[in-house]
């Protein structure tokens, strides 16, 4: 793995922005930063860290401000009010400045150290996708997975196991020639069917799940679910016969 690894950094040679969509994280993001850090650190390669504070009412905000004054990678991007998680990942992307782009959740729910899994494939994909092995979330959130999944297959023809795994890196080149519309929960899906229907080159790996350690989890909501439903039929309409 280890002889693996090291010729496959030739591919992130140019560098890496690592972005982390926030809101009201103050007791796990940072945590994932300095493990984005030490990780990224350890490959040689240019990278950054990017917070997008998705109008966070407690502490994330001062929380990444800290962390930005002890290392100049590190960089704190907010909205001014919470808009959403596709607007986050949007900024994120648009933020971004490096050929290759990852992003996972401020929520803790994935060990940065894991990045070092996904680096194996950058030189043969365009989207290297992470897919949670044993997903540590409660029944109810496990059964509506799988059923997004099934339709999201059946719908679209995108064969991944988990479109939703905040768990991701991609070449800068193929999401920002995307029209990434959605706002809430049902960006992830609406990146991977673009991309997938534009001949976009997806790999899958599985990773570790962990239980949410602070804070709470919005992602069920029935408002997010409900809205998340309505945006996968709109992009039904508008790809159906070109994906």
């Amino acid at each position: 793995m280890k002889a693996e690894l090291t010729h496959s950094v030739r591919a992130l040679a140019g560098g890496v922005s690592a972005f982390v969509p926030c809101h009201n994280e103050e007791g796990n993001v940072e945590a994932v930063v300095r493990g984005l850090l030490t990780t990224l650190g350890a490959l040689g390669v240019p990278f950054e860290v990017v917070v997008v504070d998705d109008g966070s009412t407690d502490r994330t905000a001062e929380v990444v401000r800290r962390l930005a004054q002890q290392d100049r990678r590190v960089r704190l991007v907010q909205h001014p009010r919470n808009i959403g998680y596709g607007a986050a990942l949007r900024t994120g992307f648009a933020s971004a400045r490096y050929p290759w782009v990852f992003f996972t959740d401020g929520d803790g729910q994935f060990d940065p150290r894991d990045f070092v899994r996904l680096v194996p494939h950058t030189a043969s994909a365009d989207l290297v996708v992470g897919y949670r092995a044993r997903r540590q979330d409660p029944p109810h959130r496990r059964l509506f997975g799988w059923l997004w999944n099934v339709l999201v297959r059946l719908w679209f023809g995108v064969r991944v196991r988990d479109v939703d795994c905040a768990f991701k890196l991609l070449r800068r080149e193929v999401v920002r020639g995307l029209p990434l519309r959605s706002t809430g929960a049902f960006v992830s899906t609406e990146l991977l069917c673009r991309a997938a229907g534009r001949g976009a080159r997806i790999v899958e790996v599985p990773v570790p799940h962990h239980p949410r350690r602070w804070g709470r989890q919005s992602g069920g909501r029935p408002d997010v679910v409900l809205r998340a439903f309505w945006e996968l039929w709109k992009l039904r309409g508008e790809l159906r016969g070109r994906v």
